[in-house]
């Protein structure tokens, strides 16, 4: 049975919307696209590439999805990133999009919780679910998450999209791995308790 694990770029306060550039996503007024490039250094390179090792599927929701088939598939699979986004399985969770273009892309058939417990019976491995973070609160809900890889950024932005909902109970979680690297960012690595 593979795991699925949601690896997630966050600041300090929970936000994860617009990491990677200044208009990646104005959602809500939101003004500090690009946070997280003067964090990335070769420790962090090293540990993406580490994880494509135990990642057999990808599971996107449909803006995510839309944003990564607008650059990935165009890059030259001599990039270890690239080369495993398009050659790996990928599921979109959307409603709307009906023709996924992407190399190996497939849309999620029917409920969330039943068809992503049917992805993960399947096979071995991780399922990595990449940003998609109203996705990630509807896995969260129907507990469907097995573990956590955050890249926690030492940054205080004070508003945008947090990854983790309000609960309504308790989630414990068990530590597996903490790397810091020379930018401050710590790697972390949780399990589902």
């Amino acid at each position: 049975m593979r795991r699925l694990v949601v690896v997630e770029f966050v600041t300090l306060d929970g936000v994860m919307q617009g990491l990677a550039s200044p208009d990646e996503d104005r959602a809500g007024g939101f003004e500090h696209g690009g946070w997280a490039a003067p964090y990335f250094d070769e420790t962090q390179a090293t540990a993406a590439v580490e994880g494509l090792r135990s990642t057999t599927a990808y599971l996107f929701g449909r803006r995510t999805y839309e944003k990564m088939v607008g650059y990935w598939p165009s890059q030259p699979d001599v990039n270890p990133m690239a080369g495993h986004l398009n050659s790996t399985p990928k599921y979109v969770a959307t409603r709307t999009l009906t023709d996924l273009t992407w190399s190996n892309a497939r849309r999620l058939d029917g409920d969330l919780a039943p068809a992503v417990a049917d992805l993960k019976s399947r096979g071995d491995g991780v399922v990595a679910v990449l940003g998609s973070g109203v996705l990630v609160r509807e896995l969260i809900a129907n507990d469907l998450v097995d573990g956590y890889r955050l890249f926690l950024h030492p940054l205080l932005l004070g508003s945008g999209k947090r990854l983790f909902p309000e609960s309504e109970r308790p989630r414990p979680l068990r530590l597996a791995g903490c790397t810091p690297t020379g930018t401050g960012v710590l790697m972390l690595e949780y399990e589902v308790a």
